[in-house]
């Protein structure tokens, strides 16, 4: 019982990282996510399936990789998109909670969206147009996009259980 409650505490230490790196990136936010919701489903506080963990681990590499293939920062070194991105992603995230399980993944991924296109609208983000926006949805949205998934899912799965 100790060690559950013990895995149980550095998975929530975890989660909460990878928000704190959703919001200001220094390291790929996804990772420790991933092994929050990892240890929260070995502490038996929640029930992940084993399709659902090995999913979202692939995800969590590919969305490393791509980060690690980024350039760093902004082209005119502001940093705010990360505070767009993510705290919209983690409001579609809990509006998709709310609605349903099955909308989860889909309010987040709009949530960033609307983020990135906030940004867009800002003086800072001005450089910003319709020809890079794809890929900077894919540099910038998909790290967050994965790691706030994630979070919701433990954050769904402690609910819940």
């Amino acid at each position: 019982m100790v060690t559950q409650v013990i895995l149980l505490i550095v998975g929530i230490v975890c989660l909460v990282a990878a928000l704190a790196l959703t919001l200001l990136p220094r390291w790929v936010a996804a990772v420790p996510a991933w092994c929050g919701l990892l240890l929260l489903h070995l502490s038996y506080f929640i029930a992940v399936p084993t399709t659902s963990l090995i999913f979202w681990g692939i995800c969590a590499l590919i969305v490393t990789g791509l980060w690690y293939m980024q350039p760093h920062g902004e082209p005119d070194g502001h940093r705010e998109s990360n505070l767009y991105i993510g705290f919209s992603a983690m409001a579609g995230g809990l509006l998709g909670m709310i609605v349903g399980p099955r909308i989860l993944i889909l309010g987040v991924v709009l949530g960033a969206f609307i983020g990135q296109m906030a940004y867009s609208r800002t003086p800072a983000g001005k450089w910003l147009t319709t020809d890079n926006f794809l890929r900077y949805f894919c540099a910038k949205c998909l790290p967050a996009i994965v790691s706030i998934a994630i979070v919701c899912i433990a954050i769904e799965g402690l609910i819940i259980d």
